[in-house]
């Protein structure tokens, strides 16, 4: 049911391509400033919610809201981070993190301002000028979260941002991302195929089921907030929750609720 503090309504969506069904009636309300997770088996339509939310898909069935407006591409309520970097090889690291607010108009020294005030919270201070062929994988993740938390959206959309990180930088980007959403509380939607990842960041996590994608379970994390990544590994909480979230998903790549199973 909308709310009138509802950030993203998905009610009934059902996703075709050509004779293929992707996803099939699913509903998701999330909060203002919540944080929820999508997992589920690859081609279970996780992207294309997202690509949906974006307006970069077309909607056919179903009916989405975000603040209380259907999508429309360039949507400037919307950060989207993708799995790549997507950092443009021609710009430094400062003038990616602020191309969003150039995009939008914002005057040079106020972007450049704000994309320096990022850098330096993702530790990046010392390399604003350089060009991504200079940056590891793992600094050019950080230039690009820089570059989603420039532009000031409310909604925050993530597509696996971490997902081909080396376990090490992974566990220090969580952190990362954890401290600069603490500080913001911007509503998150985060696709990603990592259980724990998912435990650790999240308010909630919705789990779908294999083609057609079905949600099977969404579970609260009722886990205390603030946050770190490295030390809820250590958490009997986090296990218990990572053991009831993998056997829904398992439910949910044989087709079937959790619970009629």
């Amino acid at each position: 049911m909308l709310t009138p503090t509802t950030a993203i309504r998905i009610a009934g969506l059902t996703v075709r391509f050509g004779e293929v069904l992707a996803v099939d009636d699913a509903s998701i309300d999330v909060e203002p400033g919540e944080f929820v997770s999508i997992v589920g088996p690859s081609g279970c339509g996780k992207t294309t919610i997202l690509n949906l939310l974006t307006g970069l898909v077309p909607l056919e069935s179903g009916e989405i809201s975000i603040l209380g407006k259907r999508p429309v591409a360039g949507n400037p309520d919307i950060a989207y981070m993708l799995a790549r970097d997507s950092l443009l090889p021609w710009r430094s690291a400062l003038g990616n993190a602020s191309y969003g607010l150039e995009v939008r108009g914002v005057p040079r020294e106020a972007r450049e301002a704000k994309a320096r005030q990022l850098l330096a919270r993702v530790g990046l201070a010392d390399f604003e000028h350089h060009w991504p062929k200079q940056l590891s994988h793992g600094m050019r993740q950080r230039a690009a979260l820089a570059r989603t938390f420039c532009l000031d959206a409310p909604v925050l959309l993530m597509d696996e941002p971490f997902g081909a990180l080396d376990a090490q930088t992974k566990l220090q980007l969580e952190d990362l991302l954890l401290e600069l959403w603490n500080a913001e509380r911007r509503t998150v939607v985060f696709i990603t195929h990592d259980l724990a990842e998912a435990v650790a960041l999240s308010d909630r996590v919705v789990v779908m089921s294999a083609r057609p994608g079905r949600i099977v379970e969404q579970m609260p994390i009722d886990l205390p907030r603030p946050r770190s990544v490295r030390t809820l590994q250590k958490s009997h909480e986090f296990h218990d929750i990572y053991s009831d979230l993998w056997e829904a998903l398992e439910a949910g790549m044989k087709g079937a609720p959790a619970a009629l199973q």
